[in-house]
């Protein structure tokens, strides 16, 4: 994982950089966002602290707390770049090697995130707003 303060987003790669986006409008996992709510009880459940990166999310979004009503929604992040939510991030067994249980945590109430297709590409920077559409 790489923290970067800005990313270039593309229909055909989703993030620039990242092997997991290829796949244009055909792929429904380009982007994987993680909100801090979610992530912050996930991790308490476990009486622990994690950085957010443990998830190998590609975005963590502040004042969003994701769940099935957010399927195919359209984000708007930062100048117009548009995700449209494609579903429920699955957790994966990598996620107890971060943190024994950790995968468990993240099962219920979409705590792993969301996956998204790229709608529009552009500029997204940190800090940038989300509108849900």
């Amino acid at each position: 994982m790489e923290l970067v303060d800005w990313a270039t987003v593309e229909v055909a790669s989703g993030i620039v950089g990242d092997c997991r986006g290829v796949g244009g409008l055909t792929h429904k996992r380009q982007v994987t966002i993680l909100s801090q709510t979610q992530w912050e009880e996930a991790y308490s459940e476990l009486g622990t602290r994690l950085r957010w990166t443990e998830r190998r999310a590609n975005l963590y979004v502040a004042g969003i707390v994701f769940g099935p009503q957010y399927v195919d929604k359209t984000l708007v992040l930062g100048e117009g770049v548009q995700l449209k939510v494609t579903g429920e991030t699955e957790p994966c067994k990598r996620m107890d090697e971060a943190h024994m249980g950790l995968k468990q945590a993240l099962t219920p109430n979409w705590r792993a995130g969301v996956t998204c297709r790229v709608i529009v590409g552009g500029v997204i920077r940190k800090g940038d707003t989300i509108t849900v559409y």
